[in-house]
């Protein structure tokens, strides 16, 4: 262990066979940067077991944690990440007080370029080459209208599966994202089909690392809510 990065929760979604983690260092003055723990995987996600506590138990958006770190390790334009130590324990200090969220908003003009949308969604992905000369990855912002849609996206290709999607605006941009929020996807796939709007919300976004077909695909990592959904 080299040092610990103590940050508030604000993310820890869904990623591959794992999760990824994410959110804002607490300072002796204040919120500083935004941190991503990641693992020493090529792959990045952090496992069940890299990321329990003591006690066993997983962290949770607004948790405020000790994180053990080795170092940073930027990847184009996801320079908030740091590589855990997977021999220590994380540890929960306290929780973050609602009220405080709204310190942590981004005031970002637009949500990383825009223009360029996936089938079903809008504003949603950016070029690897455009994406590479960002730097950051990660934003919290209060949108100004939020809908939760649920449904079966794939059923033409032969995938039944249902997902969740974010219909919302930011600055009086429209944007249509899909939801890696674990927590936000039991409560709403045991619902119908159908769109859910939500307010009083804060929605924590990540520009995840490129894809294979040369894209790097916009994520809402959260869903914040200071009532149970």
């Amino acid at each position: 262990m080299n040092y610990v990065k103590r940050i508030v929760c604000l993310a820890n979604s869904r990623k591959h066979s794992g999760r990824c983690v994410a959110g804002k260092e607490i300072l002796e003055p204040g919120y500083g940067a935004w941190i991503r723990p990641v693992s020493a995987r090529a792959s990045a996600e952090v496992s069940e077991e890299e990321r329990r506590y003591e006690n066993g138990r997983d962290p949770r958006v607004l948790d405020i944690i000790d994180v053990p770190m080795i170092g940073a390790a930027r990847l184009l334009h996801q320079t908030e990440n740091h590589i855990i130590d997977a021999a220590h324990y994380w540890a929960k200090l306290g929780e973050l007080p609602w009220g405080e969220l709204r310190h942590l908003v981004d005031e970002a003009a637009s949500l990383w370029p825009n223009g360029d949308s996936t089938y079903r969604g809008l504003n949603d992905r950016v070029k690897l080459e455009l994406a590479s000369r960002l730097t950051n990855s990660l934003m919290l912002i209060a949108p100004e209208t939020l809908t939760v849609h649920v449904g079966i996206e794939g059923a033409e290709f032969g995938n039944p599966r249902r997902r969740l999607r974010t219909h919302f605006k930011h600055r009086g941009t429209n944007y249509i994202w899909v939801v890696t929020d674990p927590v936000a996807e039991r409560a709403f796939l045991g619902r119908p089909d159908g769109d859910y709007p939500l307010a009083n919300v804060y929605l924590c976004l990540s520009l995840g690392e490129p894809h294979t077909d040369g894209w790097c695909y916009k994520l809402v990592a959260a869903i914040i809510s200071e009532q149970p959904f």
